[in-house]
């Protein structure tokens, strides 16, 4: 682990993982942190935590960024010493929170956002600490029924983003800490982190909170819940038309014989008496 951005969620994160990329760094965002460490955290909410814990999740990966990782950064720290931390930030507390407010409403009305804890068992995996988490991190309830909206507490949402950056600039090693902005661009980044200012102009990724129109193309763990789904999807609805059509043909009373047919047959061949 080299770099670790330790800014909340909405402060350029996914631009941050994208230029990260473009330095050569290999990058676990929040399909990766969430999706591909499911197991992980869900011991780390549930169960907690020792420093060996992170040094194992994140030995591998040069550089981490967004949530949930972004929370527990310190304790990634303690697990790579000698990893620079990047607290990336928005102009006002105000335009993180109409970010922020955006970001809900569009992963709200995502189809895909919305079927993934019903259809996808890679993100069932993480989803109960991912909730929790949610709570703790934004003051925001996680729906848990399809098609409710996510609730938050706006004064609480914007507490917890003072206090967050309060701490990681009060607690973080000055010598290896960068406040940035991604507006400011290449320049303040790679001279922090010692690399060559490339030539493509920096990214800005996520505008308007559109993560939930790139997410399959951004992200390959996206790709892989979203077949997840569709697999889910034929089953269910295979299920469904067989059950019509058995109900159809047999009727519930029809069923209830065929089976008892069926164990009456089973029973004979295995030499057990007719249950009464």
């Amino acid at each position: 682990m080299k770099v670790i951005v330790a800014g909340m969620p909405k402060t350029g994160t996914k631009s941050m993982n994208a230029a990260l990329k473009k330095l050569g760094y290999s990058v676990y965002d929040f399909a990766e942190n969430a999706y591909l460490l499911g197991d992980y955290y869900n011991k780390i909410v549930f169960e907690g935590w020792t420093t060996q814990d992170f040094r194992d999740m994140y030995e591998d990966v040069d550089a981490v960024t967004d949530f949930p990782a972004h929370f527990f950064w310190d304790e990634i720290h303690k697990a790579f010493p000698d990893a620079m931390i990047i607290l990336t930030t928005r102009n006002s507390e105000e335009e993180w929170l109409r970010s922020f407010e955006k970001q809900v409403a569009m992963n709200d009305g995502s189809l895909l956002f919305n079927l993934m804890p019903y259809l996808s068992p890679t993100s069932r995996k993480s989803i109960g600490a991912l909730m929790m988490l949610s709570q703790v991190v934004f003051g925001a309830k996680a729906k848990s029924i399809l098609a409710r909206k996510t609730e938050f507490n706006k004064q609480m949402a914007v507490k917890l983003y003072r206090q967050h950056n309060a701490y990681v600039l009060h607690t973080a090693p000055k010598d290896k800490l960068l406040a940035f902005n991604v507006s400011e661009g290449w320049g303040p980044l790679c001279e922090f982190l010692g690399v060559p200012v490339p030539e493509d102009p920096f990214p800005h990724k996520n505008k308007g909170g559109n993560i939930v129109n790139t997410a399959t193309t951004d992200f390959p763990i996206f790709r892989q819940i979203q077949r997840e789904i569709i697999v889910s999807s034929i089953v269910l609805s295979s299920s469904a038309v067989l059950t019509g059509f058995v109900l159809y043909k047999y009727g519930v009373s029809g069923i209830f014989s065929e089976a008892r047919n069926f164990w009456d047959i089973l029973a004979t061949k295995i030499g057990l008496s007719r249950l009464s």
